[in-house]
């Protein structure tokens, strides 16, 4: 007897994926308007406080920020080498110096470029790719072609994964997978990208053989619709928003992206 384990619906999946689009927006407004590490600390408290309604564990949102967090610091490296130097002067040679506030500056783009991605960790954890596409083309009135081409380019993401599994398990079964990391995986990824594209050609011959391309206009099978849940979800959205640019403000770090 097999038991199949079903996932529990959670207060984010009753979100149409237009409405979490919106929102991914709306909590990206104060990384935008200021560098502070106020706003950013504040913007991602609050989101992972969100999380309980997100359906998602703490391990696999972390699991899944491990690469922002790991490059997030090459974005704040050229705030820290050639930022406008004020406050005390660390080192300087030639064109780069790193002084106080190039270092505040290059912490608070590291953070905001973290405090950039968890939206959208914790809005599409869960969202099915098609119910995006359903949304995009009944609610945000996005061409049909477009929204399909869209999905078929997402649904073959998890195949390009199994291919690169594959082809590593092969590599090792011949003997040649455990040395020459780098060589490896250059190779590969140019394997991969030949099966890309002769994948992406039959894939579009098949739709257009089946009418996908055709000007004629789609029914979808799936209604999708707002409700008053995506209104409840904005509104903290916008909260969220408000408090973080409101802490920074209140801190004195509020620091204007163009200022």
């Amino acid at each position: 007897m097999t038991v199949v384990e079903v996932e529990r619906a959670t207060w984010l999946d009753g979100v149409n994926p237009v409405t979490k689009v919106v929102l991914a927006l709306v909590l990206s407004i104060p990384l935008f308007a200021s560098i502070d590490v106020t706003s950013a600390l504040v913007a991602i408290a609050l989101q992972l406080l969100c999380l309980p309604l997100t359906g998602l564990t703490l391990g696999t949102v972390l699991k899944r920020l491990l690469p922002i967090v790991i490059f997030a610091p090459i974005a704040g490296l050229s705030m820290l080498l050639y930022a406008e130097p004020a406050g005390r002067i660390h080192w300087s040679f030639g064109f780069v110096t790193i002084s106080d506030d190039s270092i505040s500056l290059a912490i608070a783009v590291s953070l905001r470029v973290v405090a950039l991605g968890l939206p959208t960790i914790l809005l599409f954890g869960r969202t099915d790719p098609t119910e995006l596409a359903d949304a995009l083309a009944q609610v945000a009135k996005l061409p049909s072609r477009f929204v399909l081409g869209i999905l078929a380019g997402t649904r073959m993401l998890g195949l390009f994964l199994d291919d690169w599994r594959t082809m590593g398990l092969a590599r090792r079964a011949r003997g040649v997978g455990d040395t020459g990391a780098v060589r490896r995986f250059f190779s590969m990824a140019f394997v991969l990208l030949v099966f890309a594209v002769r994948r992406g050609t039959k894939l579009a011959m098949a739709m257009e053989a089946r009418g996908f391309g055709s000007g004629i206009e789609r029914t979808w099978a799936r209604p999708s619709r707002l409700h008053g849940r995506d209104a409840v979800a904005l509104a903290g959205g916008l909260a969220i928003m408000a408090v973080a640019i409101a802490a920074a403000v209140a801190v004195g770090t509020f620091r204007f992206v163009w200022s």
